[in-house]
């Protein structure tokens, strides 16, 4: 895989901790700590923080920190109007106080029971505006994070967009062909997205990036004003028939 990075190759090669990323093997923080844990061997010998490699050279894991890893969780939260997705801000509760054992869908049979540790360094995979509602991920697996808002990520993530014309003058004759693509944010060109009608004030928009407020921002440089905004789908995971302020767990069959 290549690096996103202009920098050149390091002589005595990669950080081993971000080697074990690039291989989808764990994230940076998560390697350091296996490493530390002494669970990853490098060419057979146990393998210290810091240490670099060479791509030939052979990584492998302990069945501890795999098993470490197969108990972290992901949670899909239908964030309602009203919650920050991160920390708390301007007196308004982030979307993370939803996640109890009260708030679970009745519906959730995956995993067993909540417990209190899998609040444990549970952490939001991207962003939902305060006044947009839908599917927030949060997750304690650094490989779902760096999947979903790492800097390479292409995952889809799908909105239901309910528009009214911003003034009198109405939307932009080419407003549709514009949200395909052609627009700029903050001096940069936006990826190419896809937009459709759903009906006559509902918009289908589906983005390959997440900058801020960007589906607003886009439809008020087409002559459109957001009055509603729903996050459905992730890739290949749907918000489905989750309630509002109601959470459950990723199943072991669902990927991004």
């Amino acid at each position: 895989m290549g690096s996103s990075s202009a920098e050149a190759p390091h002589p005595e090669g990669d950080r081993l901790s971000k080697r074990m990323a690039a291989l989808g093997l764990a994230s940076r923080r998560e390697a350091d700590a296996w490493i530390e844990a002494g669970w990853v061997t490098v060419d057979g010998r146990v393998a210290q923080l810091g240490q670099r490699v060479q791509p030939q050279q052979r990584i492998e894991v302990s069945p501890a920190a795999r098993k470490e890893q197969a108990q972290r969780v992901t949670i899909l939260l239908h964030k309602p109007m009203g919650f920050v997705s991160g920390q708390a801000e301007d007196g308004y509760q982030p979307a993370i106080t939803l996640v109890q054992a009260g708030s679970r869908w009745a519906e959730d049979k995956a995993f067993g029971p909540f417990r209190p540790q899998h609040l444990r360094g549970l952490a939001p995979a991207g962003r939902l505006d305060i006044d947009s509602t839908g599917l927030l991920v949060l997750t304690q697996d650094g490989r779902i994070a760096k999947q979903l808002i790492g800097q390479d990520s292409l995952i889809e993530k799908e909105y239901l967009v309910r528009v009214q014309p911003l003034d009198e003058r109405g939307p932009h004759p080419d407003a549709m062909a514009l949200l395909h693509h052609g627009l700029h944010l903050d001096g940069q060109p936006l990826k190419p997205a896809k937009a459709s009608w759903v009906n006559e004030d509902q918009l289908r928009i589906v983005l390959r990036e997440g900058r801020k407020r960007q589906i607003r921002r886009m439809c008020e440089q087409v002559g459109y004003k957001v009055v509603g905004l729903k996050r459905v789908r992730i890739g290949s995971v749907v918000l489905g028939k989750l309630p509002p302020g109601q959470w459950r767990f990723l199943r072991s069959d669902e990927r991004f």
